[in-house]
């Protein structure tokens, strides 16, 4: 699902944000990952448990006590589940740029998938005590 309006508080015209369940193991290493693959630094990132998510989530009218998939912002345009990851891909280089073949999965089958991954991550990957908290050398990549 994308929607497209105005902008969530704290964010500027044409930035992108990748929302996370910080105490989530699985969605962790990802963003460690999405850190090294976005050499351009075209993401910034925040946990849906910290202030700026939590108010992203309201802004779109989302639950801010479930965190059952990653999001994307992009000016404004809200992105979510397989189409999330998707977004993602399209922005960074090859080779990550060639995930995107999975395009070619319908999309209520890449979100079936996503949905049992995310339902099921704690039990496969574990969960930190506390949100992720990057390390001052990208402290500038998240928003808070």
């Amino acid at each position: 699902m994308s929607t497209s309006g105005a902008l969530p508080p704290g964010l500027a015209p044409g930035e992108r944000v990748v929302l996370f369940d910080g105490v989530c193991r699985l969605c962790s290493a990802w963003v460690r990952w999405l850190l090294k693959a976005d050499r351009h630094a075209r993401f910034r990132l925040a946990t849906m448990q910290s202030p700026a998510g939590q108010a992203i989530l309201a802004w779109y009218d989302l639950p801010t006590d479930q965190y059952e998939s990653m999001l994307v912002v992009d000016n404004g345009r809200l992105h979510q589940k397989s189409t999330a990851f998707l977004h993602i891909l399209r922005q960074l280089p090859l080779p990550w740029r060639a995930g995107l073949v999975l395009r070619a999965v319908p999309r209520p089958v890449r979100d079936w998938v996503y949905d049992r991954v995310a339902r099921n991550r704690y039990r496969w990957f574990g969960r930190h005590d506390q949100c992720l908290v990057p390390d001052p050398a990208r402290a500038e990549r998240f928003l808070d």
